[in-house]
């Protein structure tokens, strides 16, 4: 019995590639190919052109030429009796300002700190009044703004203006992308250079980067450069769990597919997660693919996190925090178990 196991385990060892080969025999070719070191330093320029006319394609065709497409906004008062104003301002948003009634100033504002709502237009007072709130999405701001020049008489009001170091609203940007680049680009650089790890010590390296690192930016970012009024212990926190989303999904693609983990961690969070962040051009300039993924991405979910911690930190919500932390859990522990099946960790063996 104990031959015939064997002789069904060898047997189906064999099969298996061999399958694979049947199914996929230009992929079979490829793997038993014996590369030269030119042909290896050719494919992989080859990759890294394809890798990079991607991040510029996305980056384009997102942020390129924002143009808005439908913005949430809130109105106090008739639109009819005072169609001019609105007409004006629509004109500006290039009809893309999705107004819905409110029953007052205070709930309209109410709306705008809940960000529920990028503007608020008020035709109750003797001047017309639009609320902006820039630290919601600068971009969006400045494209209203463009209604003092169409209509003078419009009042233009920024309820959530951005930080006198911050114009353009571009930190909280910056700060995720720093975390993403240092989060995958130090799990190869283990992966390459520090020597075998066991999986326990790659988990506690993993944890040990995100606290570390995190804690380090919020520092250098706050109290250091004094940019942003950062909340330390809420920066600290979500800048961590950005951080071990990035490194447990670039151990994860190097326990999966090894040498090449670099283009799905560069896909996933370079090409994708952080053109469509919302942290460059908020979300209504996206185009729409971009926009409806935005808040369900870990990059998209930590512009929102820190853009909540510093301009909204009475109005923080669940949603963004929850989000992160899903996909920092979702792929520590699918790290954690592939290490585990296939009794791996960082490191050349």
């Amino acid at each position: 019995m104990a031959r015939v196991a064997a002789d069904q385990h060898t047997i189906g060892s064999v099969n298996g590639p061999q399958a694979a080969g049947r199914r996929f025999p230009r992929l079979a070719r490829i793997r038993e190919h014996q590369w030269s070191p030119v042909e290896r330093t050719a494919l992989i320029a080859a990759l890294a052109i394809v890798m990079g006319s991607l991040f510029v394609t996305t980056y384009s065709l997102a942020l390129g030429d924002p143009v808005p497409h439908r913005v949430e906004a809130v109105i106090v008062g008739d639109p009819a009796a005072h169609a001019a104003t609105v007409d004006a301002v629509q004109g500006v948003a290039q009809d893309s300002l999705d107004f819905r009634p409110s029953s007052s100033v205070p709930a309209a504002l109410h709306a705008l700190d809940e960000q529920q709502a990028y503007a608020a237009l008020d035709i109750t007072a003797p001047r017309p009044t639009l609320y902006l709130s820039s630290a919601a999405g600068a971009s969006v701001a400045r494209l209203l703004e463009g209604v003092r020049v169409v209509d003078p008489r419009v009042q233009v009001v920024d309820t959530h203006p951005l930080e006198p170091h911050d114009p353009n609203g571009l930190d909280i940007f910056y700060l995720m992308l720093v975390a993403t680049i240092v989060g995958f680009i130090t799990v190869f650089q283990v992966q390459a250079q520090a020597g075998a790890l066991e999986l326990r010590h790659t988990v506690a390296f993993v944890l040990g980067l995100a606290v570390t690192a995190a804690l380090v930016f919020t520092f250098v970012d706050g109290p250091l450069l004094d940019r942003l009024q950062l909340p330390f212990l809420e920066t600290w926190g979500i800048l961590s769990l950005h951080i071990v989303a990035v490194a447990s999904f670039a151990t994860l693609m190097v326990f999966l597919v090894g040498r090449w983990a670099i283009l799905p961690s560069w896909l996933f969070f370079v090409v994708l997660g952080n053109s469509s962040s919302g942290g460059a051009v908020a979300p209504p300039l996206l185009p729409r693919p971009f926009a409806v993924i935005s808040q369900w991405l870990p990059s998209g979910a930590t512009v929102d996190s820190l853009r909540n911690a510093v301009y909204f930190h009475d109005y923080q919500h669940v949603q963004p925090i929850a989000v992160l932390a899903t996909w920092a859990t979702a792929f520590f522990v699918a790290a954690a178990f592939v290490g585990h099946r296939r009794r791996a960790g960082l490191g050349r063996r």
